[in-house]
């Protein structure tokens, strides 16, 4: 069997969100830690699998008072729920050359609760860093409703709507790096 194991370089990746604000401004975040790993299989590619866990406690939308609310049991509950989970179930789609798009389903673990979530991911290419590790590039976004995790927190506008959107888009840009077999050693 031909699975390889790379890590996400956090360094060289983003995990963002947008939301729109008073129903005509899109706000947009990001979280600052992560981690992920990828086993690929190259002979079974809907076998491969995706992990990726994010510190809730990271978000950050350039503002430090909204930053404290979306952190408050009104929206994410970090103290309760420090961790929010991407675990795949199947890939669907060969993605062997860049621009090559596929799909990743699973669950996406978001104040305690798992619903299923695809993302809809493109190969964006595979080569060498000047060190000599082997690096692979991905994008992936996926659009969910939040009340569906329990963040219900909104208010009503006195001309008509919501202060809070509910559609929650997801951008992700990943790095990640194959794992060296036992005995040699990786340089970062």
């Amino acid at each position: 069997m031909a699975v390889t194991t790379w890590q996400i370089d956090p360094a060289h990746s983003t995990v963002q969100f947008s939301v729109k604000h008073m129903m005509f401004t899109t706000v947009r975040g990001r979280f600052t830690k992560f981690s992920g790993t990828i086993e690929a299989d190259a002979e079974n590619p809907d076998r491969s699998r995706v992990t990726v866990e994010i510190d809730a406690a990271t978000i950050d939308t350039g503002v430090a008072d909204r930053d404290g609310h979306l952190r408050s049991g009104d929206f994410l509950d970090v103290e309760k729920h420090p961790k929010m989970v991407f675990r795949s179930s199947r890939v669907d789609g060969a993605h062997a050359s860049p621009g090559d798009r596929f799909k990743v389903a699973g669950t996406l673990e978001i104040r305690g609760q798992s619903l299923p979530v695809t993302l809809d991911a493109t190969f964006e290419g595979i080569g060498k860093d000047p060190w000599g590790n082997e690096r692979a590039g991905f994008t992936a976004r996926a659009e969910i409703d939040r009340r569906d995790w329990g963040l219900q927190w909104n208010q009503a506008l006195e001309t008509g709507g919501l202060l809070v959107g509910n559609s929650v888009r997801i951008d992700i840009e990943a790095q990640a790096i194959r794992q060296q077999p036992a005995g040699r050693t990786a340089v970062a």
